[in-house]
């Protein structure tokens, strides 16, 4: 069952109102802040082996802990910030996730040196099918197994597949997208 299908049959209200605007106003929309492209990478890893609900609910806890995912001040995390972060119960305490969100920013700050930003990374490589972003991803960053890069990639609007056509959001994100008009 699509997303855009669950949200409808979730019960109660406010389970349904959290999914409701994920889903409305930001799954499938292109993120231009490269903040915020980490931040929803730390979510998306986050999430494996959990529900997405869960992570929407301590979105703002990742925010409090990660330095509003400020990916210079992640990367400089020491020791003493890995305990804390293992500590946080606003996050997902688990030592692999929490070491793969500080790595990752280190990676980051690399591929900001050689392209300009994490997002014109990403646009160098776009298009491309979802087996070679696997890959890429798996050569470039920790914790990043198929479901994470393929949610990553619809969640930010570098694969389509987020909305199904029928859905009520499908247009928005189409004129929010261009890529998704590419070959």
């Amino acid at each position: 069952m699509s997303y855009c299908l669950a949200i409808n049959r979730m019960e109660p209200e406010s389970r349904r109102a959290l999914h409701k605007n994920y889903h409305d106003n930001h799954y499938g929309f292109p993120i231009h802040d490269d903040n915020e492209l980490f931040g929803r990478l730390i979510m998306e890893i986050n999430q494996a082996g959990l529900s997405w609900e869960t992570i929407l609910k301590k979105e703002e806890g990742f925010r409090n802990a990660y330095d509003n995912f400020d990916i210079e001040k992640v990367a400089a995390y020491t020791e003493e910030d890995r305990e804390r972060l293992l500590n946080d119960p606003g996050i997902i305490r688990n030592k692999l996730k929490v070491n793969a969100a500080i790595e990752n920013a280190k990676t980051i700050i690399k591929l900001k040196e050689e392209f300009g930003s994490f997002e014109k990374w990403l646009e160098h490589h776009h298009p491309r099918p979802l087996q070679d972003w696997m890959k890429l991803f798996k050569k470039t960053f920790k914790f990043t197994g198929g479901e994470i890069v393929n949610e990553f990639l619809m969640s930010t609007g570098y694969l389509k597949g987020c909305h199904d056509e029928s859905c009520p959001v499908y247009e928005k994100v189409l004129k929010k997208n261009p890529m998704w008009n590419e070959k």
